[in-house]
């Protein structure tokens, strides 16, 4: 009777592991591909070349630009000296 039981115990358990297969079977996972008209395509072309002209359009930042720099009433305090493995910053 133990047996029998464990049995059933391991059937219900692989039960739902063991439907999943099959029913993936029938799943369509990719969708038919349509193909662009030629209008499509061109309206593409042309809302690509106006986002690379509008890129082009921004200002490079400055790498060494302070937006905030006129907002402060001091000037920027200088680096901290780069701490050798003796503590000293200079040897």
């Amino acid at each position: 009777m133990k047996v029998f039981r464990a049995a059933a115990l391991v059937a219900m358990l692989a039960g739902p592991y063991l439907a999943v297969p099959a029913a993936a079977q029938h799943m369509n996972l990719m969708p038919e591909l349509k193909s662009k008209s030629p209008e499509e395509k061109e309206q593409d072309a042309i809302a690509e070349k106006a986002y690379r002209e509008s890129l082009r359009k921004i200002p490079d930042a400055k790498a060494g630009a302070d937006p905030w720099g006129n907002v402060r009433s001091e000037a920027p305090k200088p680096a901290p000296a780069k701490r050798t493995k003796t503590g000293n910053a200079a040897n």
